[in-house]
């Protein structure tokens, strides 16, 4: 299972962080993703690790303001935002995919969006102006 939390209301600039924890599956055995989907909008992958927390992956339009950290002793993966602006407003998902060991970074973020393993109850995130 997965549990999110840290979402809020916050102006534009401020930082926010969330947190996922995990609980009844092998936290290195997967890979970890949060998601996003504002109103009227798709699901968006925001941001991707996995390996132990060697491996990460943002978007072209994540890159440089979201970083995305595991802690494999607490078994939770935290997101760090950055400069949020309105348009970041959404609902907050993190998602986890088993991953073989064999398997590349992209085969993972791959199953992450196509066929996650488990989901979280997502957390609202509103970016007022």
């Amino acid at each position: 299972q997965l549990q999110a939390s840290g979402g809020g209301l916050v102006q534009a600039g401020a930082s926010l962080r969330l947190s996922c924890a995990a609980s009844g599956l092998t936290f290195s055995s997967y890979a970890f993703g949060w998601f996003r989907q504002a109103p009227g909008k798709e699901r968006a992958l925001v941001a991707a690790i996995t390996w132990r927390g060697s491996n990460t992956y943002y978007p072209d339009d994540m890159e440089g303001r979201v970083t995305i950290s595991a802690d494999y002793v607490a078994n939770t993966v935290n997101l760090r935002m950055s400069t949020l602006k309105p348009e970041d407003t959404a609902v907050y998902y993190c998602a986890a995919a088993f991953r073989p060991d064999s398997w590349s970074l992209v085969d993972a973020v791959r199953r992450l969006i196509t066929q996650a393993d488990y989901w979280g109850q997502g957390t609202l995130v509103t970016v007022s102006s």
